[in-house]
């Protein structure tokens, strides 16, 4: 398989083992120490334990912490530099972790760049090694984190309870920090070297989103929508080798990547902390999937991205179906088009007319998202990267959308009318007494 727009590298000797994410501890009181002290010793036994099982050379990059940059405008460049050429991400889970915009955005960054080997190599790589910083309430674990496996058992039940901390705050518990190090660090070379991962491309820090929701906020919720044909309902002289035997199973991007586009959408969008459900526009009545029970918000559906083939206009039933959708699409509804600039049959004769087609279709979705600042989106996504940088933005703009303009409804039961005042409000008691009466400030 090609390698597209040289997005991928070979192994190189500057490769960090890891690279250690944690949530910084704000100082507090007049003490003035560093709250982070311990963190950067775990850092500096993880590197000697790393150095001592391996045959790194001297001054070799053994990992990665941002402790190790200076104040300057050229930490953001760095930090994107590590995440896209590490072995191994390590995350260093707390509560605090999980509250920590920065943390989100490397953890989104890394696990991107996991997706891109998945698609580009066909193999689940799992990279990442996370490790209990402080005691975590598992039940309150983000959707974007709950697929990441957690080895609590290897390291007993005191590290289950009291985390990394607490090992080496408490010093009757020394020699279990110890065994617990050596075995992360023994952990972090296994898979190294049994899961070798390529560099990627440095992706923008400060476009790149976070993988957890703001802190109080419900979990969040998307649909995806796949309008594609299949193998056998594509047109006799269309190229088959994107199609297969389900909408779902699309792959636009075939010689950048072994997976279909939707299944990969899907990963990344729950890597954005989304709790998301897919269906075939083939099997959707035209107003759109029902919406499952248990929506916390109490608003009609949820947010919807339509993803589509132009070429599925090629089907006079789907071109009927797709302009009845558009008519009735609401604000939170968006589109994403992949058009493959490696296809040749987009860019031809037939590709223009389909686009031509495509805008008499879908007037409404295409013009909404032509004034958003990710246009691309229905313009037409020419490779898989483009497609990976765009999706968090069509998210993030729909869910925007839903905010403002969905309707919300009520809980179920019996309407109690709110009490109204018929006249001016008179105090029962003077100004300054325990009641002033009235509505409630």
């Amino acid at each position: 398989m090609d390698t597209p727009d040289g997005e991928w590298g070979q192994p190189t000797t500057g490769q960090p083992y890891f690279f250690l994410s944690y949530a910084h501890t704000p100082p507090w009181g007049s003490g003035g120490g560093d709250p982070d002290h311990w963190v950067h010793l775990l850092y500096r036994d993880l590197c000697n334990h790393i150095m001592a099982l391996t045959d790194l050379p001297a001054g070799a990059d053994v990992g990665f912490i941002d402790r190790e940059m200076g104040s300057g405008v050229g930490w953001p460049r760095k930090l994107s530099e590590n995440l896209a050429n590490c072995r191994v991400f390590v995350p260093l889970l707390s509560p605090r972790y999980f509250s920590s915009e920065m943390c989100g955005r490397e953890l989104y960054a890394f696990n991107e760049r996991l997706l891109h080997a998945k698609a580009a190599g066909g193999q689940d790589v799992s990279a990442i090694v996370p490790a209990l910083w402080t005691r975590v309430d598992f039940a309150q674990l983000p959707d974007s984190i709950r697929h990441i496996h957690l080895d609590r058992t290897t390291f007993g039940d005191r590290y289950a309870t009291n985390g990394i901390y607490g090992l080496i705050k408490l010093s009757r518990l020394r020699d279990e920090y110890e065994e617990t190090v050596l075995a992360l660090a023994q952990r972090i070379v296994q898979v190294a070297e049994e899961s070798p991962l390529m560099p990627g491309r440095p992706r923008d820090y400060e476009s790149t989103p976070s993988a957890f929701r703001p802190r109080g906020k419900e979990p969040r919720r998307i649909h995806l929508t796949v309008a594609a044909p299949t193998r056998d309902t594509v047109p006799g002289d269309r190229d088959p080798r994107p199609y297969g035997e389900d909408a779902q199973d699309w792959n636009p991007y075939h010689s950048e990547s072994t997976r279909p586009l939707p299944a990969l959408a899907e990963e990344l969008i729950r890597s954005l902390d989304y709790r998301i459900t897919v269906s075939s526009f083939d099997d959707e009545d035209t107003d759109g999937p029902a919406v499952p029970d248990g929506d916390e918000e109490g608003k009609t559906g949820h947010p919807r991205i339509l993803l589509v083939d132009r070429w599925t206009l090629t089907d006079e039933a789907r071109r009927r179906r797709l302009k009845e959708f558009d008519a009735r699409s609401q604000p939170w509804v968006s589109a994403i088009v992949p058009w493959n600039r490696a296809d040749l049959q987009c860019h031809g004769e037939e590709g223009q007319r389909l686009t031509a087609e495509f805008e008499r279709t879908l007037p409404l979705t295409l013009e909404r998202g032509r004034h958003t600042d990710c246009r691309i989106a229905v313009n037409g996504v020419p490779t898989l990267k483009a497609f990976t940088d765009v999706l968090p933005s069509v998210v993030a703009h729909t869910t925007r959308q839903y905010l403002k303009h969905a309707e919300a409804h009520p809980p179920p039961g019996p309407h109690v009318p709110r009490p109204r005042l018929m006249g001016p409000i008179q105090p029962p008691y003077p100004e300054g007494g325990p009641d002033h009466g009235g509505e409630a400030r």
